[in-house]
């Protein structure tokens, strides 16, 4: 028998409400009615007008035919379209599935394997990408797919802005009401996220409204934020960083207000701070570094207003994360580790500089179970790393239709196996230690790429490091270490092995291949590519 989650064991809990997401946007529209809710890059809405818009796509959608328990993709970047579409079809009592603008072909077909969703809604265009073609061949070849819903000017079945007047058709004919749609239960499923796995198709993540929206309100609380912050969503908003670690949710909840940066660009990024004056963001350490250097060099740029930075989404180096301290002494850095599938753990605004630059805080929820076990599933002693494993009020039980994954991915006590290597600090602080399946195994001894990159940054000349293990005939795996200079010159491998040999590391752990790099690759949220460095490895010796 697999674990069931009780979720009335939380129901003493601050900040847990059985409600559904529909009616919470209600409440914080009654609440916060004429404040500015949403701003993108055409206009901005205020909250009672963002609650009359998603009753506009969403009595459109029903009237199209999408009904209570259909799986709805929705495929649009950060745009105020995303936001009211994503509450529509949960005010209908569907349930959403989230996909990143990067997904394509081989992740969007997995999702329809594994869900049979009624409809697809996409944006026409996106970042140079034309979807329609490819949402035609998907649309064509798939038996659950009824409805091909686009936003923008053409292409697909139905277009939003036709469903939107189809909507207003029903409101303004007095057929609305409150009583229209079919409630959902705050502990059903509201949204089903996507997190990605080794084969390249996501497995989904089924999050209930109420334990997403008490997500979102311990976030919010953790950064104490309150209807004075203004929250830019910088990252890809299908991703859960920028929609509830607090992200859109946990802001809407006290009243503040977000803005959606269109693309995840560096200058956008500064603008947007300078000109929305910006009081909390979300970064990972890839574009946080790129941005560290422009507001360096462009004095126009004026990001006073900004008191939080939020990093997290990988491994944030104790270099960079010193520079932003030194560079940026007016914003406090919020370190940030978290899964969709529920854990979150923030360093705290009144932590000093040292345990910032070297923990991931605390978990967010007095209710958070958390362990750190060796390989027999025994925990270790504080101060040992070992897998980091999570239970608790908005930790789910399992992954939605995958019982061979839940078997490996669950304990039989409802455990969730992050598959991270962390470690407690003797102040309770959680220090992570990267990837289990990232550790690289040469020859039998085993390597971790984080403490390798670590001494390398150490080298006034180095900016960043990557270190990855590369398939190789003799060793199994040879280790690479993939570096970005601060002056643009070139490391050969006999500089590195002399300064990692004088910091004191085991032989063995000195990279057996030294490769410099210009730009880095990069995944859809803006994360470091490692697969990508394995091959550009490979390539060299070939």
């Amino acid at each position: 028998m697999r674990y069931i989650k009780d979720m009335t064991k939380y129901e003493g809990l601050n900040g847990w409400e059985r409600i559904s997401l529909s009616d919470w946007v209600r409440n914080i529209t009654n609440k916060y009615s004429d404040r500015i809710a949403i701003v993108d890059s055409q206009r901005e809405v205020t909250y009672r007008e963002l609650d009359r818009e998603i009753d506009e796509i969403a009595y459109g959608l029903y009237k199209l035919g999408i009904a209570p328990k259909d799986k709805v993709i929705v495929q649009i970047p950060n745009r105020l379209s995303f936001v009211i579409t994503l509450f529509a079809v949960i005010r209908i009592g569907a349930i959403p599935i989230l996909a990143l603008p990067a997904y394509r072909e081989t992740e969007i077909e997995g999702i329809i394997k594994v869900a049979s969703p009624k409809a697809y809604i996409v944006a026409e265009k996106y970042m140079g990408f034309d979807y329609l073609p490819m949402a035609k061949r998907i649309k064509e070849e798939s038996s659950s797919l009824e409805f091909l819903i686009v936003d923008g000017e053409r292409g697909g079945d139905y277009l939003i802005k036709d469903i939107i007047i189809s909507g207003r058709e029903v409101m303004d004919s007095g057929n609305g009401s409150e009583d229209f749609f079919t409630k959902s239960d705050g502990y059903d499923t509201g949204v089903l996220l996507l997190s990605g796995g080794t084969t390249g198709v996501p497995k989904l993540i089924p999050r209930t409204h109420t334990d997403y929206l008490y997500n979102g309100r311990m976030s919010a609380l953790k950064c104490r934020a309150d209807s004075n912050s203004v929250y830019l969503a910088a990252l890809p908003i299908a991703h859960n960083f920028p929609l509830c670690c607090p992200g859109i949710i946990g802001i809407l909840d006290v009243g503040g207000k977000v803005v959606l940066a269109s693309n995840t660009t560096p200058d956008e990024i500064l603008n947007l701070i300078s000109e929305e004056k910006v009081t909390i963001t979300a970064l990972v350490p890839a574009m946080l570094n790129l941005c560290l250097e422009m507001s360096e060099w462009d004095e126009d740029i004026d990001i006073s207003s900004l008191e939080i930075l939020q990093v997290g989404g990988a491994m944030l180096e104790e270099s960079l994360a010193q520079k932003v301290i030194d560079s940026w002494s007016d914003c406090k850095l919020m370190q940030v580790f978290g899964t969709a599938e529920g854990l979150l753990c923030f360093t705290d605004l009144s932590d000093d500089d040292e345990v910032v630059v070297n923990c991931q805080g605390k978990p967010i929820s007095e209710a958070d179970e958390v362990k750190i076990v060796d390989s027999d599933l025994k925990e270790v002693p504080r101060g040992e790393f070992g897998e980091l494993l999570s239970r608790g009020p908005y930790t789910i039980p399992g992954y939605f239709n995958a019982d061979e994954v839940n078997r490996i991915s669950f304990t039989e006590d409802g455990f969730y196996r992050t598959g991270d290597r962390a470690m407690w600090t003797e102040e309770g602080n959680i220090r992570m230690g990267g990837r289990i399946k990232e550790q690289i195994n040469r020859a039998g001894e085993k390597i971790t790429p984080s403490e390798v990159e670590a001494l390398l940054c150490q080298n006034e000349r180095i900016k960043e490091a990557v270190v990855v293990g590369v398939p190789d005939e003799e060793l199994g795996f040879r280790s690479c270490s993939f570096i970005l200079s601060e002056d643009g010159e070139e490391f050969e491998r006999e500089e590195i092995y002399h300064f990692l040999k004088n910091k004191g590391l085991a032989g063995y752990k000195i990279p057996d291949q030294v490769e410099n790099i210009d730009v880095w690759p990069l995944t859809s949220v803006g994360k470091i590519d490692k697969k990508q460095l394995v091959k550009l490895a490979q390539n060299v010796f070939e």
